[in-house]
């Protein structure tokens, strides 16, 4: 695979056994604690390999880091990313990094998948069911926090969300003879679905009722603590939504909020659907039916029921 399809991670096929996936990602703090950030940006490098199917392997980490600040802050950074790769059961070998004014952390991550078993964006076929695995409006959460007006049980809830693990998720993907899966990032929601759609030449029919949020974030899209990246996704991505006028403009902007290390958006036959279900919600997923797939060019469909 090469840059002909846009998929979450690049993959090379080894043989008729394994192939590498590849992937990098890292973004300056989204929280102030430390060791949650470490956290939170390796979960979230971590999960373009799980979106395509794979086991992660070995990360490196990537670190921007001012020189006049404390490196005790540094050292928080990097127990955080160094457990979440533990976690994940990968290797974490050295790094590299430079002197930069703002902080910036992220990994570099090398995953593991048999050929014929590689999640591509491009697979929904009509008839399948639509599951999101965790909820929604990170970007709400995190911009509320730093202009100080973030209620601390909410950011808890969306911290635990970010450094949340996608493998599990993953996992029962592959079990459940999932079709296509993309996880859900800077794009927001609607912009990573779209791409699923186009990509799979299919439209999606979502259901705005079904979408779960994190605690406090209608309450955050209501007063207006949208980060500046949910208008760059609206502008682009609604010019194939249909029937999001229909809702309040609050809630539209919920749609197009960037998310941070989000959740797996994955593609299902309808009769392996609620198994799948049942298992991310046994397991303590926050995951949710969110819509359907029908035959269609690449658009969306909002429904409010």
């Amino acid at each position: 695979m090469g840059l002909y399809e846009p998929d979450d991670a690049a993959v090379l096929r080894l043989d008729a056994e394994r192939a590498l996936v590849s992937t990098v990602d890292f973004f300056p703090p989204v929280v102030d604690d430390a060791y949650d950030f470490g956290a939170i940006a390796a979960a979230n490098a971590l999960s373009d390999v799980y979106a395509m199917g794979g086991q992660p392997l070995l990360a490196v980490n990537l670190v921007a880091f001012p020189d006049a600040l404390d490196k005790a802050i540094l050292a928080q950074i990097l127990r955080g990313g160094a457990e979440k790769v533990k976690e994940a059961g990968a290797f974490l070998a050295g790094g590299h990094s430079i002197d930069d004014d703002e902080p910036k952390y992220g990994l570099a991550v090398t995953g593991l998948v048999h050929p014929q078993q590689i999640i591509h964006k491009s697979g929904a076929v009509p008839g399948d069911v639509l599951i999101l695995s965790k909820a929604l409006g990170t970007g709400l959460v995190t911009t509320a926090l730093k202009r100080g007006e973030v209620n601390s049980s909410d950011l808890q809830a969306a911290v635990r969300s970010m450094s949340h693990l996608n493998g599990n998720a993953a996992q029962l993907a592959q079990a459940h003879h999932c079709h296509a899966m993309t996880d859900i990032t800077g794009y927001g929601f609607v912009g990573h679905a779209l791409e699923m759609a186009r990509l799979s030449c299919v439209d999606f029919l979502i259901d705005f009722a079904a979408l779960r949020w994190l605690p406090g974030v209608e309450a955050y899209a209501r007063a207006g603590h949208f980060p500046g990246g949910m208008q760059r996704n609206r502008d682009y991505y609604a010019q194939w939504v249909d029937g999001d006028e229909k809702l309040p403009a609050w809630a539209r902007g919920l749609l197009y909020d960037p998310q941070t290390s989000g959740g797996l958006l994955m593609a299902l036959p309808a009769a392996h659907a609620q198994s799948m279900l049942d298992a991310l919600q046994s397991a303590g997923e926050m995951a949710a039916r969110v819509g359907t797939v029908r035959a269609g060019a690449g658009r969306l469909q909002l429904s409010a029921s």
